[in-house]
């Protein structure tokens, strides 16, 4: 029998010192950041159930936008109210942002230095690996049932054969989530779980059977406050740079860019990746495919959403366009990366405090969770064929053809990528210890091969 209690409340002080460490400790994506969460505030702290955890992930994951964020969002949200939830996702993002402004300063100004190339071209393969990783480590936790694993097998195909858009492959996944769920509602309940980890029996702060509180019951006027404070914190801004620049300068196009893809793309940064790309490299010219390859390692090895490539995206573009003149190429490279980063992620605070009272509402109803479990099961899909997108472009460095299907493969880079994914799948690495061999590596080769 357990006789432990459940741990003392937090205080406001106490939380903000927990996000603040996270903010500079999450690395390892989307999938590192969710375990390392899940570590901490599950099984350390004992802020959250296992169930109530999961419960708001597989919320996060129907949103368009990062969901390893979203969650810290959600779970200030319900220990602390609005602000506990708004500082918790200003910290996950905020010392990323500082430290990728520094980076991209760094990569633009000595980025062609041959030992820093190096470093790139080792780093690169190691992070399809890592994608690889988030799908395998996702579809542990999520396909637990056979049906499960035909959704993200359809969900992989209808994006990799068909190119379906991922708002359609989510609204189909739900819709079999539901049907699902009513007709086979066996199939979600082995889904509660993490992983292969049995459902601890320790009392948490915030338990199974906790009591809501006030602030987590809808209230349409809570709602109605949420969207309008959150649309007037977009209009400010958008409309200050228009007015001061106009609609069809390089800095409202970002915020404009960045709003959509916050809104349009759904499955979290991994599946965000392809939608920026199209936009940054191919629409806007803002940075080149190998830039925004490089932006995707910088992304992997410092801590944050991995979303927070679209600081690194928008900062090339700032400072190559000298958006405030050849003389404030550093300020201009920053306040873009500021835009971008503003209006991706605020529609994550707008989602989880608008949305979180309605999501637990739904806590224990299968019929309510089961679409989430199904959307769950889509992503897994998803991060496994944009594995095979990042694949591409780094194992066919000057693209894939007939001609070049064998001569301009990159051998050293596939194995690289072969031996990370071994380092991090059999032998269970850390990503970060992958990333710091990875980049000796390439920059090994490259100084032979100089």
């Amino acid at each position: 029998m357990n006789n432990e209690t459940a741990p003392e409340p937090i205080g406001i002080a106490q939380a903000f010192w927990f996000w603040l460490k996270i903010g500079f400790i999450s690395f390892g994506g989307p999938a590192g950041q969710i375990a390392l969460m899940h570590q901490e505030l599950v099984e350390r702290k004992r802020w959250i159930s296992e169930r109530r955890y999961l419960h708001a992930l597989n919320y996060c994951m129907v949103l368009p936008g990062p969901e390893a964020q979203q969650l810290a969002t959600y779970i200030g949200w319900l220990m602390h109210r609005t602000w506990g939830g708004v500082m918790a996702g200003v910290l996950f993002v905020l010392p990323s942002l500082l430290i990728l402004i520094g980076l991209s300063w760094i990569y633009i100004a000595f980025g062609q230095v041959d030992w820093i190339a190096g470093l790139f071209y080792g780093i690169k393969p190691a992070v399809t690996a890592i994608v690889l990783q988030a799908a395998h480590r996702m579809g542990m936790r999520s396909l637990k049932h056979p049906s499960l694993w035909a959704i993200a097998a359809t969900s992989f195909m209808a994006m990799a054969f068909f190119n379906l858009p991922f708002p359609a492959i989510v609204i189909a996944a739900a819709a079999c989530g539901w049907l699902i769920s009513r007709v086979r509602p066996d199939v979600f309940k082995a889904a509660q779980g993490h992983g292969t980890a049995p459902i601890t029996t320790r009392p948490a702060l915030i338990d199974d059977d906790t009591p809501r509180q006030a602030h987590t019951h809808f209230s349409a006027r809570s709602l109605a406050l949420v969207i309008v404070t959150g649309c007037m914190l977009w209009a400010l801004p958008m409309g200050a740079l228009v007015l001061v620049w106009g609609w069809d300068h390089t800095l409202a196009q970002m915020g404009w860019f960045f709003t959509k893809a916050a809104l349009l793309t759904f499955g979290g940064a991994y599946a965000v990746l392809p939608y920026v790309y199209q936009g940054a490299v191919e629409q806007f010219a803002w940075v080149t495919a190998t830039q925004m390859m490089d932006g995707l390692a910088l992304g992997e090895t410092t801590p944050g959403p991995l979303l927070m490539i679209v600081a690194f995206v928008a900062y090339l573009g700032g400072y190559t366009g000298t958006l405030l003149g050849t003389d404030h190429l550093f300020a201009a490279g920053a306040l873009a990366a500021c835009v971008a980063t503003w209006f991706t992620f605020l529609p994550s605070f707008i989602f989880i405090l608008a949305g979180g009272p309605l999501v637990e509402s739904t806590h224990g109803k299968l019929q309510l969770t089961g679409p989430l479990t199904a959307i769950t099961a889509a992503v897994v899909g998803v991060v496994l064929n944009l594995t095979l997108f990042l694949s591409y472009h780094v194992f066919w460095p000057q693209g894939f053809t007939t001609q070049t299907l064998l001569s301009g493969i990159d051998g050293f880079s596939i194995a690289i990528a072969t031996a990370a994914a071994l380092a991090l799948l059999r032998y269970q690495r850390s990503v970060m210890e992958v990333i710091v061999l990875s980049a000796l590596l390439g920059w090994l080769l490259k100084l032979f091969n100089a």
